[in-house]
């Protein structure tokens, strides 16, 4: 069929617009989806499409999204018809009917482009294309552009593309840092440098001014110089720290760790860091973007998902053919960038091609001279400035990354007011089903299953062919995993295998014994005292078998250091590399792992709760399943061992966010110093605040409404109907519960589409949370529902975000850990921790200083106390929903 002849179909709330020729009709949703089973249509995001319509993916479709994905790979794109008009350069899609036209000339167009690409590029797509001719609808038209292959190709032929990547070549070690300040008056001049022609802020030149003392030299060890700066929204955070911190990079070498919570928030970093290096030569060299192993494709996992895929065809080949092309384009194999087509998550398990942590074999590989992991930490040691999250730090203070990079010295944190979070869970111990199952398959490698993954003996195996104490140390280890749970440990909780899985088995007894479980449907959880006696005995038979894994593999790790100072003189480097790479990863295990799961079950079973941390035993809930069974530890501070473990070891670090402070005046720093360390520093940090510069007395409005009854979901529904509507789009609604906001967005959808408002869900969609804030940024009256933890995933200046709606106060959830915080913090946790995310939730509103909005909590008995979070000139109004959307339908314009 004729591409230009196909018609275009884009859904519109209860309805479907179908484009052709030129002309749109509406269509019913029965119609749209039996066009969409037909697949002779074009779409954008089919398994988005079939959702909205309510028929699933049953052959091939013409989906546009995908033929972007493989003209222009590694290019964002908001998975959708507007966003792809608007990649593309095309005329401005502002509504359904327009985007639905748009479709056809986007394919045209990008049929275009493939035929007019270098010929390298063209060489692929058709190889590609002739691979999946009996798989892919726009395999026949891309051919048709491209000219047919003069041979039939090899099996992978096409998706072979680390045959075409660059090899990386190692260098020396750079220098140690130094320890050259940064002066004031360097510090102004570099930031309004990088102002340039901008808009000049004092508050952003003072904000600089204290983050330069985080660069000022360490008078002794272990008093790092701290700067906790509160910087309100609209401040210019960013190139505040930047100026001193670029400065400091040039002065001293690599050493600068930039490290935030959220990969939004790293892009747009890069961003600005753009102005400090505007050559892209030079960024690429002193800028790099660190993340997780898990976040990058992993070239041997490709390549294995290919040999399974080929053989399977349909649409996982297609995925693995648009990968490919991503592997040819992309820099560094960033699959959580807005690069990656994250899109195809629903039709590949994204697992399946990227890096497993505790299955590399590094040197062993074949791809490893050009492996983008490697590529990434050898680029991120030579480096200036490497922009990382608080999980990679937090990993790589106890060796969880397995390299050998040198230590930052240098921190910026920013989004600080997130390092308790991440603290809690990068210093957490999870005895469960899932993390026993990981360690059995390191050691065993996969059992009864087909797969690539070698287990610790596979991957020791050259090494210790002609030492026999080595082998019989990892043979003892190996042997003694057989106690630990395996897969499938779900299915057999009646009749378990060996000490990991009775042990499990009897804490689900002792987790639904103890609860109430009043809710299926959410995670349970119960302590761990009183334990009954069989629970008590299996706990200590389990600790029993988790020595006799723990004790060999402490030896191993010393033999194999010994082995290599012993062979340095003979030793190859990439040998080297891989055996100092497996001897962190077992002494990780050996040291940091067991040691922890056999301090938790000695302390259960001697019946003692431990004074810093905070254990109960939890099941696990998704949708009403069990997914895994668990006992966990947290500290109850978990900021101390951040500052012991980070901060500490640090010659400085500036901790920046707009939400440090829990209420607005000069002595309350309590807050800010309990969430992120500074309490536990020999030295006090240095303290700066320096409030928003818009005025919100002009720019948003609170409503705090009283007459709606939350717990009836048509009332609820119905209050938050009216609201969205009366702001005309552009509405955020926030949830504690994902069942609410499910019922919400049933009730609320058809009357949403009938105003022309186009409503997204988490939850519901099937889109990832990233694509989701993307679509709602890209459309300026469309309306998004999410869970509460969406608040800080919602970066969307102007017009687009104008409306924040609470279901109710978000007050923390009452579980076993935070029962023991409120504890150790006193009363006013829960007050602490509500104001700083109604605070954190409303930063999201005004963004600009022509931005207006409107904030509102669904619950009348909202505390007085609990809106000293919001700026304190904001207009707050106790009121009714009617006198609500009246004042916001005024006030914004929308009614």
């Amino acid at each position: 069929m004729n591409v230009a002849d196909l018609p275009a179909l884009v859904p519109s709330g209860t309805h479907a617009i179908l484009a052709q020729g030129g002309a749109c009709r509406l269509a019913d949703l029965p119609e749209a989806a039996a066009l969409f089973r037909k697949g002779e249509v074009l779409v954008a995001h089919a398994p988005f499409v079939g959702g909205r319509l309510k028929a699933s993916v049953t052959r091939p479709l013409y989906d546009v999204l995908e033929l972007f994905a493989f003209v222009h790979p590694a290019t964002p794109c908001t998975p959708s018809a507007g966003g792809i008009a608007a990649a593309l350069g095309l005329p401005p899609a502002p509504d359904d009917e327009a985007r639905a036209l748009s479709l056809r000339d986007a394919a045209l167009k990008l049929l275009d482009e493939a035929a007019a690409a270098p010929e390298a590029d063209r060489a692929q797509m058709r190889l590609l294309a002739e691979q999946l001719r009996k798989s892919w609808r726009w395999a026949e038209p891309l051919l048709e552009k491209l000219g047919p292959v003069e041979r039939k190709p090899a099996p992978l032929a096409g998706f072979d593309v680390w045959k075409t990547l660059k090899k990386w070549e190692d260098a020396p070690p750079p220098g140690k840092p130094g320890s050259q300040p940064v002066s004031p008056e360097e510090t102004r001049a570099r930031l309004a440098a990088l102002i340039g022609d901008g808009e000049n802020r004092p508050e952003q030149m003072q904000f600089a001014d204290a983050a330069a003392f985080a660069f000022s030299p360490r008078e002794r060890e272990g008093a790092p110089k701290i700067a906790l700066v509160e910087a309100g929204t609209g401040i210019g955070k960013t190139l505040g720290y930047l100026a001193p911190a670029g400065l400091w990079a040039a002065k001293n070498g690599p050493g600068l760790w930039i490290s935030t919570y959220t990969r939004n928030l790293q892009r747009q970093i890069m961003d600005e860091i753009a102005k400090l290096y505007p050559d892209p030569d030079t960024r690429r060299a002193k800028a790099v973007v660190r993340k997780g192993r898990e976040n990058y494709l992993c070239l041997l996992n490709f390549e294995e998902a290919l040999k399974r895929g080929a053989l399977a065809g349909g649409q996982k080949l297609v995925a693995l053919a648009l990968i490919a092309r991503f592997v040819r384009a992309t820099p560094d194999g960033d699959m959580s960038g807005a690069a990656f087509p994250a899109f195809l998550a629903a039709h590949l398990d994204l697992r399946e091609v990227s890096d497993r942590r505790g299955e590399c074999i590094y040197a062993a590989c074949p791809h490893y001279r050009v492996c983008f992991i490697e590529k990434v930490t050898r680029r991120a040691r030579k480096a200036e400035i490497v922009v990382a999250n608080h999980a990679l730090v937090i990993a790589r203070s106890d060796g969880d990354e397995e390299e050998t990079a040198a230590r930052p010295v240098r921190f910026v944190f920013d989004e600080g007011h997130h390092l308790f979070d991440a603290a809690d869970s990068g210093f957490s111990a999870s005895l469960s089903a899932q993390e026993m199952s990981d360690l059995r398959r390191w050691l065993r490698g996969p059992e009864g299953r087909s797969s690539r993954a070698r287990g610790l003996e596979d991957r020791l195996k050259d090494f210790l062919a002609d030492d026999v104490h080595m082998r019989d140390m990892l043979d003892e280890a190996v042997a003694a995993a057989g106690a630990l749970a395996g897969e499938g440990f779900l299915g057999r909780m009646v009749a378990p295998r060996g000490p990991g899985e009775a042990f499990l088995s009897a804490v689900h007894t002792h987790v639904t014994a103890r609860s109430d479980g009043w809710d299926a449907h959410y995670s349970l959880e119960a302590e761990t005292q009183p334990a009954g006696p069989d629970l008590i005995a299996a706990a200590e038979e389990l600790l029993e078998a988790l020595r006799r894994i723990a004790v060999p593999l402490s030896r191993l790790t010393v033999a194999l250091r010994a082995k290599l100072n012993a062979d340095a003189a003979k030793m190859e480097p990439s040998t080297r590399a891989r055996i100092e790479a497996h001897a962190n990863g077992i002494e990780r295990r050996a040291k940091a792992m067991l040691p922890a799961w056999m301090a938790m079950l000695d302390d259960l079973s001697g019946g003692v709760v431990a004074e810093d941390f905070c254990d109960w035993f939890e099941i696990s809930r998704e949708d009403g399943r069990d997914r895994d069974v668990s006992m966990e530890r947290r500290f109850v501070d978990p900021s101390k061992p951040f500052a012991e473990e980070i901060l500490v070891k640090a010659h400085g670090a500036l901790i920046a966010s707009a939400t440090l402070r829990d209420a607005a005046n000069e002595e309350d720093w309590q807050a800010a110093e309990l969430r992120t360390g500074a309490q536990h520093l020999s030295e006090p940090p240095k303290r700066a605040s320096f409030g928003s510069p818009f005025a919100y007395g002009e720019q948003a409005r609170v409503f705090i409404v009283g007459d709606v009854n939350r717990r009836d979901a048509d009332a609820l529904s119905a209050a938050i109907r009216e609201l969205f509507l009366a702001s005309g789009g552009g509405a955020l609604g926030l949830f504690t519960a994902i069942r609410t906001l499910r019922g919400v967005e049933a009730r609320i959808k058809e009357p949403m589409a009938e105003a022309g408002l186009a409503l997204y869900a988490q939850h519901v969609d099937k889109l990832d949370t990233g694509a989701l804030v993307d679509l709602f940024r890209s459309e300026e009256n469309s309306c998004l529902l999410g869970t509460d933890a969406l608040r800080d995933g919602v970066d969307v200046p102007g017009r687009s975000l104008r409306l924040v709606v609470f279901d109710k106060v978000p007050w923390p959830k009452p579980t076993i850990l935070h029962k023991a915080r409120r504890v150790r913090f006193g009363k006013g946790f829960d007050d602490q921790i509500t104001r700083l995310r109604l605070k954190q939730a409303f930063g999201r509103l005004i963004r600009r200083r022509s931005d207006k909005g409107c904030f509102v909590i669904l619950e009348g008995a909202t505390p007085t106390r609990l809106l000293s979070a919001l700026p304190p000139d904001t207009p707050v109004s106790r009121c009714s929903l009617a006198e609500a959307v009246r004042e916001i339908g005024a006030f914004l314009g929308g009614k």
